[in-house]
């Protein structure tokens, strides 16, 4: 049987794989390319995810692609808004015809006689087939899709009521006038509970920490504004611009001055509670951004806990009982419905099997070049987005990257690049400097970082636009080769060899010579 082989293979059609193939479309139009999707539907996160008030925590204008302006009011989008928006894009860009749902892939091996990867590919039906391309793109996020993280809870079958994670919302839940207890501090936390206060009969977050919590507008009165007078595309790109600057100028003072902004953070939420408020269940033991900031849109969680709809317990979970839960100071909370909320398990590539030419690759032994490749691993990217700020935005540059490193190489005449780091005054470091827990119990599956560039995973945004879009390809770090056998097998390269050389200079006349000397051999 033919194996279908492609120049670029795509693994995940959610807001990164969509935005990935859209930037190959539109920058490299001259190259075929497939979208392998687990799932049955394009949305990722956004499809996956459906418990109430499920909504973004960042706000659109940066969580949205450089090339399509966000339309709609709200600026921290409810999830249907964000699914139906990446849907949009992919009927706008004529992406959702290259997709092929239900391929799970499960193993991924290079071979650099042939510069090509082939993959396995799980279908729904039980069957395995093969495909085949010279560029691997991983959009797969960084958690797995098929289980969330859930402690361990002492006493867990005692349990005679309704325990779900968010990851696996049921669809008919009906918790009208029930007693809901929510286990977690985090985003999924603070977004359930006043979204369960219209039927909940009462709310109770129960934590064993605060977290920092900022309240945030809703819509934005700037754009809407500028609306009326400006074309929404000028509109989108000065809010994109003025909250780019400001997260990352908030995330810079944060570090710099830790004292005053978590003055200002919690004095923010003093306001908010009002004078009754208990500030003891909203005051972090650590700095802010030492964890991810949760967003509030109007306020919405304190309006809820001021009227008494719901409230927040701080304590241990000492046991489960058949009622509820059992705290370390001795208070049972007794629960129709306990959601843990407890965050995600996390995997790198989707949890695909590497190998590279017949060896098994560790990631956890790579180091990431420019946040985006990996040492010693040929023709292949792992789209991560920020932590610290909207994912899509270090997405989108990253993927434009992607496409000036593809036609460099069309343009020189190769079919293979490494990065290689052979820099012995490059250290090594934790792939994602977090104190979450979600980042702490999963930092042994992630690569390395240096501690300069390529190597360096700042999380700033200002950084990667200028290594990502403005450094040259050909840094001396990247290798580039012309494999003997995909030079017989090679389409004759996109541009003559010449007409690069003047603007690449000795990678193209490296790549022409290594050419030449392959047909020779060959």
């Amino acid at each position: 049987m033919a194996i279908d082989t492609v120049d670029v293979i795509i693994i995940g059609a959610g807001l990164s794989g969509i935005g990935a193939a859209v930037h190959l479309k539109k920058d490299c139009p001259n190259k075929t390319f497939m979208i392998l999707e687990g799932r049955d539907a394009i949305g990722g996160t956004w499809d996956l995810f459906r418990y109430p008030g499920i909504r973004s925590d960042s706000d659109m204008f940066t969580l949205g692609y450089n090339f399509k302006p966000w339309t709609e009011p709200k600026v921290i989008a409810d999830g249907h808004l964000i699914r139906n928006y990446i849907n949009e894009t992919a009927d706008e860009y004529g992406v959702r015809r290259h997709i092929r749902f239900g391929h799970k892939v499960a193993n991924a091996e290079w071979s650099s006689d042939e510069a090509l990867w082939t993959l396995t590919v799980q279908k729904k039906d039980g069957s395995e087939s093969k495909v085949r391309g010279n560029f691997l793109i991983s959009c797969t996020g960084y958690y797995n899709y098929a289980e969330g993280y859930t402690p361990d809870f002492p006493g867990r079958d005692a349990y005679k009521g309704t325990f779900i994670h968010p990851q696996h919302w049921p669809e008919n839940l009906d918790y009208t006038d029930k007693n809901v207890l929510i286990i977690g501090s985090g985003a999924t936390a603070v977004t359930l509970l006043p979204a369960m206060t219209d039927k909940a009969k009462h709310v109770t977050m129960l934590q064993r920490s605060p977290s920092y919590v900022a309240t945030v507008p809703q819509e934005d009165p700037i754009s809407v504004q500028l609306r009326k007078v400006l074309p929404e595309k000028m509109v989108y790109h000065l809010a994109r611009g003025r909250n780019v600057a400001l997260q990352a100028g908030i995330y810079r003072l944060s570090k710099s001055q830790p004292k005053f902004m978590k003055k200002v953070l919690l004095g923010m939420v003093e306001k908010q509670l009002g004078k009754d408020g208990d500030m003891s269940h909203f005051t972090p033991s650590y700095n802010p951004w030492d964890e991810r900031l949760c967003a509030v849109p109007n306020g919405d969680l304190f309006k809820v806990i001021r009227k008494g709809k719901a409230s927040v317990v701080t304590d241990h979970i000492d046991t489960f009982t058949a009622e509820g839960i059992k705290l370390k100071s001795g208070k049972e909370l007794k629960a129709d419905i306990i959601i843990s909320a407890t965050g995600l398990s996390l995997q790198l590539l989707g949890g695909v099997n590497v190998a590279v030419d017949g060896k098994p690759i560790d990631i956890t032994k790579s180091m990431s070049y420019r946040s985006l490749m990996l040492s010693d691993v040929p023709n292949a990217a792992m789209i991560f987005g920020y932590t610290n700020a909207s994912w899509t935005l270090k997405a989108d540059i990253s993927s434009e990257y992607l496409c000036r490193l593809m036609n460099h190489m069309d343009k020189t005449g190769v079919r293979q690049v490494t990065p290689r780091q052979r820099d012995p005054n490059v250290s090594e470091s934790p792939f994602l400097d977090m104190q979450s827990g979600y980042i702490q119990r999963a930092k042994h599956i992630f690569p390395k970082q240096g501690n300069k560039a390529p190597w360096a995973t700042k999380q700033n945004y200002f950084f990667d636009l200028a290594q990502l879009r403005y450094t040259k390809i050909d840094d001396g770090i990247l290798e580039f080769r012309n494999p003997p056998a995909a030079v017989k097998a090679a389409p004759t390269p996109r541009a003559a060899p010449k007409k690069a050389a003047k603007k690449s200079g000795t990678t193209a006349k490296r790549g022409k010579a290594t050419t030449e000397k392959a047909l020779k051999q060959a």
